[in-house]
């Protein structure tokens, strides 16, 4: 607004001074004071961060007269079970933890982190694969980390669908000799034998401890001998079996003996749709006609592939010419097989047929016989 809407020069000088006049006055005694509640809160808010992070260092570095954590700490792994980590260069004690309480070897990051800083081990620790026995304490997994990987002897894993002469010659090429194949056949050649300590083995009476060396990665070391590396494959199978319930083959007249048996069959016949395999062999084991009609069975016998004449031949192991399970299991099943028999598909079928291309398996489920029959004429 203009002091005068009249274009005069008097108009004009007295607007100009009017509106200099209005610039430099000073009206700070009227302005609304700034609160200094938000310097204050946020300086608060600093403080309460320094202190906080002063605390924990002094907690884990300084305060050495007042451990938290006992070395003699394990983690959630059972004994018996190993698992493999591998510590890249350069990892420091909490990245190491991390993977520790990620496989169950100590009960979080944050104890084991705490139990290397009172060791002064931080720095220690060496890179490379491990392979560490569920069991152990904070200390035991600490000096071995500190040893370097060689510490830990040697590892080999068993796959699923190994046999036990298989995994004898992976047991005498990983100690180099120091304990034979011939030695672990030996070991494992009565189930009997280790009733005593597994009772569950019972139902396998003095047969071999085929389908019960459980596929899976283990250490051995420089004090290992056959009997030793046969106990703990035992233990493997008790610890990934326990939250299994055997109730179901129980059910259908079937031992713990047998149902290892028929998940071995399981194993060999496919790597997909395995519940509904299950439930096709239970089918045809409840039958008028108890054949299981399993190539894998005289593969497994004859050691190679089978021909027609062998699978139909009147041999043990023929489930063609014999009716149910075979003699033995035929390798050691891995846990989807062993879930899959303890809790099979409920299905019509009669009959699968499988198909393989390089990547792929597919298998073809009918319910009749002529049904299967033309599925085979046109994979065939």
């Amino acid at each position: 607004m203009t002091y005068s809407s009249r274009p005069t020069h008097a108009a004009r000088v007295a607007h100009a001074k009017g509106d200099k006049q209005f610039r430099t006055y000073d009206t700070s005694y009227i302005r609304p004071k700034k609160s200094k509640a938000p310097v204050i809160v946020g300086l608060a808010l600093a403080l309460v961060v320094v202190l906080a992070a002063g605390a924990a260092v002094y907690h884990f570095i300084i305060d050495d007269d007042q451990p938290t954590v006992s070395g003699d700490t394990v983690g959630s792994l059972s004994a018996g079970q190993t698992a493999v980590i591998t510590i890249p260069e350069g990892a420091d004690g909490m990245s190491v933890g991390v993977l520790l309480a990620e496989a169950g070897l100590v009960p979080s990051s944050q104890d084991f982190y705490l139990r290397v800083i009172e060791l002064e081990a931080d720095s220690a620790l060496k890179p490379g694969t491990y392979s560490l026995a569920g069991g152990m304490t904070l200390d035991e997994i600490i000096g071995i980390l500190e040893e370097g990987p060689a510490a830990t002897g040697k590892t080999f894993t068993v796959p699923e669908g190994r046999t036990r002469e298989a995994t004898a010659a992976l047991v005498e090429q990983t100690t180099e000799g120091a304990v034979t194949a011939q030695q672990f056949l030996d070991a494992s050649a009565d189930a009997s034998a280790w009733v005593g300590e597994f009772a569950w083995l019972e139902s396998a009476g003095t047969n071999p401890l085929e389908g019960f060396l459980f596929p899976k990665t283990y250490l051995v070391t420089a004090t290992d001998d056959a009997s030793s590396i046969v106990r703990m494959m035992l233990k493997q199978f008790e610890a990934e079996t326990a939250a299994l319930s055997f109730a179901y083959p129980e059910g259908e007249g079937l031992t713990l003996y047998d149902a290892v048996n028929l998940a071995s069959i399981v194993e060999r016949e496919s790597y997909t749709e395995r519940p509904t395999v299950a439930g096709v062999f239970y089918n045809r084991l409840a039958s008028d006609r108890p054949y299981l009609e399993s190539d894998a069975t005289t593969a497994y016998e004859v050691g190679a592939e089978p021909t027609a004449e062998q699978v139909h031949a009147d041999t043990p192991y023929s489930t063609y010419s014999n009716p149910g399970l075979p003699p033995t299991p035929i390798c050691s099943p891995g846990i989807v097989s062993l879930r899959a028999v303890c809790e099979p598909a409920d299905t019509d079928y009669m009959f699968f047929f499988t198909t393989m291309s390089e990547d792929s398996m597919n298998i073809y489920f009918s319910k009749t016989y002529d049904e299967h029959a033309a599925v085979i004429a046109e994979h065939s």
